[in-house]
């Protein structure tokens, strides 16, 4: 004889309900006569909808297969499943190895049930019940967000544990862990390039791995939380039964909590990530029949992401010269090299030397004996935001109010339709000028940004200006512009352009 137990929470009363359980089947099978005990299988704060994580439930499945069971006790339907084809499916799996199961509850023994209706339908009221369980715990889940209420979720996020107020504190060597990912991602390092990297130092994943993948990576990148903020709703079970969890893409609303817990990274730090995923996720090849220039993005050399043509706006590609046993590494036109003249009329090949110098004169010269000079640039650089009305809000709460009033009337009078047409329009004019003025207001935070990351990079002590450095030229150049032979006008992040001329070196 063996019995089933089953809580599906994990809170104190849900706890001693299910001690009581245990308890008490023990003392009924062990007092019975006739009865041996085979064993109390039970699963705590487990939910009953599915069977695939109830390791008891299935352990005892098991044991009756190999005939270790005769006969099984349970409370009632809902304590052995709330899902109706799982409750009719073992039902009828133990029937056909000769076990029966007595539910307390209903009074049901399915050895002696000549009919399965009765058990069917007593099952389907077991569902429903789970079903607006399910509804009910998941309409307050939603109304907390609402008003910023939630449990912040610890597992498998590196970098924060639970402190002692209950609220997230940072976990230094985990948080030394994300700003390193963060430092040589913003550095050009590829993501590849950061997970045999953090492998090789020894880093354990999220999960406790010792191996990463560069998934997990991008999801740290990606991850709000370590700017201090959280989004609420990523996701979402679209059935409780099959309990499959999927994106929300808009199905439902999203919620976004500012300065929520202690940051681990700066804004500019995230914003800049941001940017540079979208960067390299957005690259395309030029052409499409180019079997050469595939539009990926590579980490060994900044200017491969960087520098273009003027002339036809295609990339440069570094090749390598071979001319009477001598090798000389120049920068080429993808076009130019493809297709010929036809593809690119007038493209020059560049020297790699004279490019590096003509970038390192460029960045000395905004960084030397030019601060006020640059500082005069980036504020004059700065594109202004464009502001919403303040009164928008207030606009659309008002309009709002008046297509619910409007709604309730409609029914009563058909004239109102032209009404509730106009204030819907309005309503989505406002909604769309506001959104505009949210991006125009995003991307000039996002400059602002990427202006003062120059500004502090070039005014470090420590910054190298004696000889050129890919991370250097990954981290404030956006574009190099090859006008020339003689001259390419180079883009700072932030918006900041000078021209530098190329100086040709004896050979």
């Amino acid at each position: 004889m063996a019995a089933y137990c089953r809580v599906s929470t994990e809170e104190e009363e849900q706890q001693n309900s299910f001690e009581v359980q245990v308890h008490y089947y023990t003392e009924k099978i062990t007092n019975h006569e006739g009865w041996l005990l085979a064993g109390i299988f039970a699963d705590d704060g487990i939910s009953g909808v599915r069977t695939k994580h109830r390791d008891q439930f299935n352990e005892m499945i098991e044991l009756c297969r190999q005939g270790k069971i005769d006969l099984i006790l349970t409370k009632s339907i809902s304590r052995f499943a709330r899902n109706t084809l799982d409750c009719i499916h073992y039902v009828r799996l133990l029937k056909s190895w000769g076990i029966p199961v007595i539910f307390e509850k209903e009074c049901i023994d399915t050895g002696t049930m000549n009919s399965e209706m009765i058990l069917t339908c007593l099952s389907s009221f077991a569902q429903a019940e789970s079903e607006s369980i399910s509804g009910n715990v998941t309409k307050g889940i939603r109304m907390g967000y609402r008003q910023g209420r939630f449990a912040f979720r610890y597992t498998n996020c590196l970098g924060y544990r639970k402190g002692a107020d209950g609220k997230p504190e940072v976990v230094p060597e985990e948080a030394r862990v994300i700003r390193l990912i963060a430092q040589d991602f913003l550095n050009g390092e590829s993501l590849h390039t950061i997970k045999l990297t953090l492998e090789r130092l020894g880093v354990r994943s999220p999960s406790g791995n010792i191996t990463w993948s560069t998934q997990t990576i991008q999801r740290i990148l990606q991850n709000e939380k370590y700017v201090g903020d959280i989004l609420l709703q990523k996701t979402y079970t679209a059935d409780f039964l099959e309990g499959k969890v999927k994106k929300n893409n808009g199905e439902l609303p999203q919620y976004y909590i500012r300065d929520n817990h202690p940051a681990i990274l700066t804004r500019e730090e995230f914003t800049g990530i941001q940017e540079e995923l979208a960067r390299r996720r957005s690259k395309r090849p030029v052409h499409s029949k180019s079997k050469s220039n595939k539009g990926r993005f590579t980490s060994k050399y900044a200017l491969s992401e960087r520098l273009v043509c003027g002339c036809c706006g295609s990339p440069y590609r570094r090749v390598t010269w071979n001319i009477h046993g001598r090798k000389e590494i120049v920068w080429r036109c993808v076009s130019r090299i493809e297709s010929g003249k036809s593809g690119c009329p007038n493209s020059p090949s560049i020297p790699e030397t004279e490019l590096h110098q003509a970038i390192l004169e460029a960045v000395r010269s905004l960084a030397e004996g030019h601060q006020k000079e640059m500082a005069h640039t980036l504020e004059n650089s700065l594109v202004r935001p464009t502001s919403p009305e303040e009164d928008t809000d207030s606009k659309l709460a008002q309009l709002e109010g008046e297509f619910d009033r409007l709604l309730a009337q409609a029914g009563e009078d058909d004239t109102l339709d032209s009404q509730l047409q106009q204030v819907s329009t309005e309503i989505l004019f406002l909604k769309k000028r506001r959104e505009q003025a949210e991006k125009a207001a995003q991307r000039s935070q996002t400059q602002q940004c990427k202006r003062e990351e120059l500004r502090r990079l070039l005014g470090e002590q420590e910054l190298n200006l004696t000889q050129y450095e890919d991370t250097l030229t990954f981290r404030i150049v956006e574009r190099v512009t090859v006008l020339s032979r003689e001259e390419v006008q180079i883009r700072f992040a932030g918006g900041v352009e000078k021209r530098a001329l190329l100086r040709k070196f004896p050979r």
